[in-house]
């Protein structure tokens, strides 16, 4: 059973898992970070550039606030592209004893999840003030615009953007993009939308190329994703 619900902190949702049955799941890349519980261990999951494989234990209960926009680096102290594509244990980039504590408290708490949220949120405002510069990207970026026209908005040169994207991101305004058009499309093809006619909406060339990086992206099919 699968729930979420967005968090006070602005950009983030709130999520919890608890596997009925052994599976493989397929994560898809979004441009995002996680910081899981699960297990009675922290983890973090970086930013994928492609799909992540995760083998799923029946009865394994799974809480995560997912940071979208930039936030997670924000959370955590330190840029995206450390973390891309990868699971980290917390207490590998904390300090072991400050991630010791948090987690006595999260086994103790009969709603890890709102704790999460509260540490995080704590942790938000103790940071760096959130840079609008990477905000406008992330939104521009997700409605389709180019990545040469978000540029000239926002002000930046090509290099520049880059450098802040990867940041923020885990990965350039190009490869996030890619990532943002392709949840575009799926959420069009979940929506009973016609491949040909999501493929056109979503910014594609033609059915062929969302094949394409439909696969690329995520290994398997459109169709097998929106079933």
């Amino acid at each position: 059973m699968y729930r979420e619900r967005p968090s006070r902190i602005p950009h983030a949702v709130l999520w919890s898992s608890t596997v009925q049955v052994a599976e493989t799941h397929r994560v898809l890349p979004d441009g995002c970070l996680d910081l899981l519980w699960t297990g009675g261990r922290l983890t973090v999951a970086g930013p994928d550039t492609v799909a992540h494989i995760a083998l799923w234990q029946p009865g394994t209960p799974f809480v995560g606030l997912r940071f979208g926009s930039g936030v997670g680096p924000r959370v955590l102290g330190l840029p995206a592209h450390e973390l891309r594509d990868q699971r980290v244990p917390l207490d590998q980039l904390w300090p072991a004893a400050q991630v010791r504590r948090l987690t006595e408290r999260l086994a103790e708490a009969p709603g890890p999840g709102g704790l999460i949220e509260a540490f995080a949120h704590d942790r938000l405002g103790a940071a760096p003030q959130a840079d609008p510069v990477v905000e406008r990207v992330a939104e521009r970026l997700g409605q389709g615009a180019a990545v040469g026209e978000v540029a000239r908005e926002v002000g930046l040169s090509a290099r520049q953007l880059h450098r802040r994207s990867l940041d923020a991101f885990g990965y350039g305004p190009k490869t996030l993009a890619r990532i943002l058009r392709l949840h575009r499309a799926l959420e069009l093809g979940r929506s009973g939308t016609a491949a040909a006619e999501a493929a056109y909406a979503a910014g594609y060339a033609d059915q062929a190329h969302l094949s394409r990086e439909v696969r690329s992206l995520t290994g398997v099919t459109l169709t097998s994703l929106v079933a």
